[in-house]
Protein backbone atom coordinates (compact mmCIF):
# COMPACT_ATOMS: atom_id res chain seq x y z
CA UNK A 1 0.00 0.00 0.00
CA UNK A 2 1.33 3.03 -0.97
CA UNK A 3 0.76 6.48 1.60
CA UNK A 4 1.07 9.77 -0.18
CA UNK A 5 1.64 12.70 2.07
CA UNK A 6 -0.77 15.11 0.64
CA UNK A 7 -1.06 18.76 1.93
CA UNK A 8 -3.80 19.22 3.61
CA UNK A 9 -5.80 22.28 2.21
CA UNK A 10 -7.99 24.39 4.40
CA UNK A 11 -11.23 25.02 3.71
CA UNK A 12 -11.74 28.32 3.41
CA UNK A 13 -14.22 30.27 6.05
CA UNK A 14 -16.58 32.28 3.88
CA UNK A 15 -16.66 35.77 5.04
CA UNK A 16 -19.63 37.52 6.48
CA UNK A 17 -19.45 40.34 4.52
CA UNK A 18 -18.27 39.61 0.60
CA UNK A 19 -16.40 43.12 -0.24
CA UNK A 20 -16.99 42.81 -4.12
CA UNK A 21 -20.84 42.51 -3.30
CA UNK A 22 -20.42 45.57 -0.61
CA UNK A 23 -18.77 47.73 -3.10
CA UNK A 24 -20.95 47.34 -6.54
CA UNK A 25 -24.23 47.66 -3.73
CA UNK A 26 -22.29 51.06 -2.68
CA UNK A 27 -21.65 52.41 -6.24
CA UNK A 28 -25.08 51.49 -7.05
CA UNK A 29 -26.62 53.77 -4.06
CA UNK A 30 -23.66 56.08 -5.11
CA UNK A 31 -25.41 56.34 -8.44
CA UNK A 32 -28.64 56.68 -7.16
CA UNK A 33 -28.21 59.63 -4.83
CA UNK A 34 -26.65 61.06 -7.53
CA UNK A 35 -29.78 60.90 -10.27
CA UNK A 36 -32.08 62.06 -7.52
CA UNK A 37 -29.77 65.02 -6.78
CA UNK A 38 -29.16 65.56 -10.79
CA UNK A 39 -33.01 65.94 -10.95
CA UNK A 40 -33.46 68.07 -8.13
CA UNK A 41 -30.02 70.49 -8.56
CA UNK A 42 -28.78 69.95 -12.46
CA UNK A 43 -24.66 70.18 -12.54
CA UNK A 44 -24.62 69.86 -8.72
CA UNK A 45 -21.01 69.33 -7.95
CA UNK A 46 -19.40 66.11 -6.14
CA UNK A 47 -18.25 68.23 -2.73
CA UNK A 48 -22.32 69.25 -3.10
CA UNK A 49 -23.16 65.85 -3.35
CA UNK A 50 -21.86 64.79 -0.07
CA UNK A 51 -23.38 67.41 2.21
CA UNK A 52 -26.76 66.98 0.03
CA UNK A 53 -29.90 66.87 1.88
CA UNK A 54 -32.95 66.12 0.63
CA UNK A 55 -36.33 64.24 1.18
CA UNK A 56 -35.88 62.74 -2.31
CA UNK A 57 -32.87 61.40 -1.52
CA UNK A 58 -32.88 57.74 -1.68
CA UNK A 59 -32.40 55.30 1.27
CA UNK A 60 -29.89 52.50 1.62
CA UNK A 61 -30.77 49.21 0.55
CA UNK A 62 -31.06 46.34 3.31
CA UNK A 63 -28.83 44.62 2.19
CA UNK A 64 -26.04 48.06 3.18
CA UNK A 65 -27.63 48.23 6.61
CA UNK A 66 -27.06 44.48 7.02
CA UNK A 67 -23.54 44.76 6.15
CA UNK A 68 -22.84 47.99 8.57
CA UNK A 69 -25.21 46.13 11.21
CA UNK A 70 -22.53 42.90 10.57
CA UNK A 71 -19.33 44.62 10.69
CA UNK A 72 -20.20 46.56 13.87
CA UNK A 73 -21.12 43.79 15.77
CA UNK A 74 -18.51 41.67 14.75
CA UNK A 75 -16.06 44.36 15.74
CA UNK A 76 -18.15 44.69 19.29
CA UNK A 77 -16.54 41.04 19.93
CA UNK A 78 -12.90 42.35 20.01
CA UNK A 79 -11.36 41.39 22.78
CA UNK A 80 -10.88 45.29 23.40
CA UNK A 81 -14.48 46.11 23.21
CA UNK A 82 -16.54 42.79 24.56
CA UNK A 83 -16.80 43.78 27.80
CA UNK A 84 -18.36 47.23 28.00
CA UNK A 85 -21.96 47.19 29.69
CA UNK A 86 -23.08 49.64 26.59
CA UNK A 87 -21.77 47.57 23.56
CA UNK A 88 -25.27 48.04 22.23
CA UNK A 89 -25.36 51.84 21.63
CA UNK A 90 -21.58 51.29 20.14
CA UNK A 91 -23.08 49.46 17.91
CA UNK A 92 -25.77 51.88 17.06
CA UNK A 93 -23.04 54.58 16.86
CA UNK A 94 -20.90 52.95 14.55
CA UNK A 95 -24.05 52.48 11.71
CA UNK A 96 -25.18 55.63 12.42
CA UNK A 97 -21.87 56.76 11.43
CA UNK A 98 -21.33 54.33 8.17
CA UNK A 99 -24.50 55.88 7.23
CA UNK A 100 -23.89 59.37 7.58
CA UNK A 101 -20.38 59.13 5.71
CA UNK A 102 -21.21 56.67 3.09
CA UNK A 103 -21.22 59.68 0.43
CA UNK A 104 -17.89 60.18 1.71
CA UNK A 105 -16.86 56.49 0.68
CA UNK A 106 -14.87 57.05 -3.15
CA UNK A 107 -14.76 53.87 -5.24
CA UNK A 108 -12.30 55.40 -7.29
CA UNK A 109 -9.74 55.70 -4.81
CA UNK A 110 -10.32 52.41 -2.75
CA UNK A 111 -11.88 49.23 -3.49
CA UNK A 112 -12.25 47.96 0.09
CA UNK A 113 -15.53 49.49 1.62
CA UNK A 114 -15.39 46.67 4.25
CA UNK A 115 -11.49 48.25 5.75
CA UNK A 116 -13.28 51.94 5.25
CA UNK A 117 -16.72 51.50 7.10
CA UNK A 118 -14.49 49.27 10.00
CA UNK A 119 -12.05 52.21 10.61
CA UNK A 120 -15.68 54.63 10.57
CA UNK A 121 -17.27 52.60 13.34
CA UNK A 122 -13.89 51.64 15.42
CA UNK A 123 -13.81 55.35 15.95
CA UNK A 124 -16.98 55.36 16.75
CA UNK A 125 -16.83 52.65 19.49
CA UNK A 126 -14.18 54.73 20.79
CA UNK A 127 -15.94 57.85 21.33
CA UNK A 128 -18.99 56.42 22.85
CA UNK A 129 -16.59 55.07 25.03
CA UNK A 130 -15.05 58.38 26.12
CA UNK A 131 -18.83 59.74 26.52
CA UNK A 132 -19.63 56.82 29.09
CA UNK A 133 -16.60 57.10 30.96
CA UNK A 134 -16.91 61.05 30.99
CA UNK A 135 -20.90 59.89 32.31
CA UNK A 136 -19.55 57.95 35.04
CA UNK A 137 -16.68 60.70 36.09
CA UNK A 138 -19.90 62.90 36.79
CA UNK A 139 -22.30 60.35 38.26
CA UNK A 140 -19.28 59.74 40.65
CA UNK A 141 -18.72 62.95 41.29
CA UNK A 142 -22.42 63.72 42.46
CA UNK A 143 -22.44 61.07 44.17
CA UNK A 144 -19.39 62.15 46.31
CA UNK A 145 -20.46 65.16 46.93
CA UNK A 146 -24.27 64.46 47.82
CA UNK A 147 -22.58 63.23 50.96
CA UNK A 148 -22.74 59.39 50.35
CA UNK A 149 -21.58 59.38 53.73
CA UNK A 150 -25.43 59.37 55.30
CA UNK A 151 -26.32 56.56 53.40
CA UNK A 152 -24.05 54.49 55.24
CA UNK A 153 -23.99 55.59 59.04
CA UNK A 154 -23.98 52.59 61.34
CA UNK A 155 -25.82 52.69 64.07
CA UNK A 156 -25.21 48.99 65.56
CA UNK A 157 -28.26 47.95 64.46
CA UNK A 158 -27.25 44.96 62.12
CA UNK A 159 -26.43 41.79 63.31
CA UNK A 160 -23.29 40.22 63.18
CA UNK A 161 -23.91 38.42 59.69
CA UNK A 162 -25.19 41.48 57.66
CA UNK A 163 -22.32 43.89 59.44
CA UNK A 164 -19.42 41.90 57.12
CA UNK A 165 -21.61 42.36 54.02
CA UNK A 166 -22.49 46.11 55.15
CA UNK A 167 -18.74 47.07 55.79
CA UNK A 168 -17.69 44.96 52.44
CA UNK A 169 -19.89 47.76 50.08
CA UNK A 170 -18.93 50.00 52.17
CA UNK A 171 -15.11 49.71 51.29
CA UNK A 172 -15.51 48.90 47.80
CA UNK A 173 -17.97 52.36 47.35
CA UNK A 174 -14.87 54.23 49.24
CA UNK A 175 -12.61 52.54 46.77
CA UNK A 176 -14.52 53.38 43.62
CA UNK A 177 -14.52 57.25 44.56
CA UNK A 178 -10.95 57.29 45.30
CA UNK A 179 -9.94 55.97 41.79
Amino acid sequence: MLITNMPRTRKRSEHYVNNKEFLAAIIEYKRQVREAAEKEFPGITDQELKTWKSPNKPRITNYLGECFLKIATHLSYKPNFVNYMFKDDMVCDGIENCIQYINNFNPEKSQNPFAYFTQIIHYAFLRRIQREKKQMEIKNKILERSGFDEVFVDNNTLDGNNYSNYNSIKDNVHIKLRS
